[in-house]
């Protein structure tokens, strides 16, 4: 007999030797195997208590039951933390010739709370600390430039160590900048990059960058893109659990992986290992009728994002990155009203 199997039934001898003892040892040995993150002994106690409860006489009192479960959701109501995302977009979105104080202004008029900027970045941190502090605005998050240019995957060792070096400033930019995490396209593969060395050489590499993470406290998040890499979310997964670091997880775009999958499922399986979340909009009969890039060149709302569907997945995973970043083309000042607009609607959703 399977040793989990064992501990329920003596549980069962123990409380209660009705058939509903064993129904709900049935079930929590089914679930059992999905729970790999709980601690095998709290589980088994959880069980104890439900099978406890089966020991009371079924019609012992009318009113037992009901207060009992009202009580119940009542706790697991309380001790789930509620999930909030504020709004923030990409700098190069904001399509006005300003100054950047007013630039920061004019996002924050329109309702975002932050603006996500590339580094290194290409002002001076005293300026855009100034920017920040006059404007208001949050500057939570940076995306690395050098990653594309100089992947961390490349066969060349030289070319690793020049993106590592990069990282390794954005790491200590955003957290002069007051943000927590740097956007990192872990590698890619093409005919000079076999998919197997990508993986070795882009692991070891971030792993070379953890002690500017630890030294900063900043947070490594390795962003899903089209680049012929890590396009499962079980395989995403593995990749960071096999790197094993609290300051390396994902930052996860919901509009990339609708070209080969769904955003809400890669949202359960990466669970807590999500960082930060960029939106964007894809549509699959735009890419099939047109062209692959074409799929992007459709508003939010518009595409094949089921929004509801994947919000609730975000909520259940009960998310803490706090962000929801905008990465779709840019506009003026009306234009980016509506990308603001928009993203309202989706994070009601939550």
């Amino acid at each position: 007999m399977h040793p989990l199997l064992s501990e329920f039934y003596f549980f069962g001898n123990f409380f209660c030797k009705k058939n509903l003892t064993y129904l709900i040892f049935s079930i929590f040995t089914r679930y059992y195997y999905f729970l790999s993150d709980m601690n095998k002994r709290e589980f088994i106690k959880s069980a104890a208590v439900i099978v406890g409860a089966t020991a009371i006489p079924p019609f012992s009192s009318a009113a037992v039951l009901p207060v009992s479960a009202s009580v119940s959701r009542d706790k697991f109501s309380r001790g789930v933390k509620e999930v909030t995302l504020k709004k923030s977009l990409g700098f190069g979105m904001i399509n006005e010739e300003l100054p950047l104080t007013d630039k920061f202004k004019l996002v924050r008029d329109l309702g975002f709370d932050g603006v996500e900027l590339n580094s290194p970045v290409d002002f001076s941190v005293a300026e855009i600390l100034d920017a920040k502090e006059k404007s208001g605005i949050e500057l939570p998050s940076v995306v690395n430039k050098d990653h594309w240019s100089s992947p961390l995957s490349d066969p060349d060792p030289e070319v690793r160590k020049k993106c590592i070096r990069s990282v390794a400033v954005s790491l200590h930019e955003v957290k002069q900048l007051g943000g927590d995490t740097v956007l990192v396209v872990p590698g890619v593969v093409n005919d000079k990059v076999p998919y197997e060395q990508a993986y070795i050489n882009s692991q070891n590499a971030i792993r070379e960058l953890i002690p500017y993470a630890e030294e900063t406290g900043m947070q490594i998040a390795l962003e899903n893109v089209w680049n012929n890499f890590l396009i499962s979310p079980v395989e995403a997964k593995r990749y960071v659990d096999e790197i094993n670091h609290p300051l390396v997880g994902w930052y996860f775009d919901i509009g990339n992986v609708l070209r080969y999958g769904w955003p809400e499922h890669w949202i359960k399986t990466l669970n807590r290992r999500i960082m930060k979340l960029h939106i964007k909009e894809f549509s699959r009969e735009l890419m099939n009728s047109k062209g692959l890039w074409e799929g992007f060149k459709v508003d939010l709302l518009k595409g094949d994002n089921n929004w509801p569907v994947v919000m609730q997945a975000v909520r259940e995973t009960g998310h803490t990155g706090g962000w929801l970043t905008a990465e779709v083309s840019g506009g003026d000042r009306d234009h980016l009203k509506k990308i603001s607009v928009q993203m309202d609607e989706i994070i009601s959703y939550l």
